[in-house]
């Protein structure tokens, strides 16, 4: 990585499969290689989660 005053390189970021809940008043989701079960719930509020896309930074 490469710095100039003491900013760090931002990773690049790709479209990545998520989870999304579907309760309107939550924001949670979480990253599908993330989850261990084929349809889990949201770890916030408990309600059912759908398949979505979300871009975010790279991991490796």
């Amino acid at each position: 990585m490469s710095y100039y005053n003491n900013r760090k390189e931002e990773r690049p970021e790709v479209e990545t499969s998520i989870w999304a809940c579907t309760n309107d008043d939550c924001n949670g989701w979480m990253r599908e290689n993330f989850t261990f079960e084929k349809k889990p719930v949201c770890p916030l509020c408990q309600s059912e989660l759908k398949k979505d896309k979300k871009t975010l930074p790279q991991i490796n």
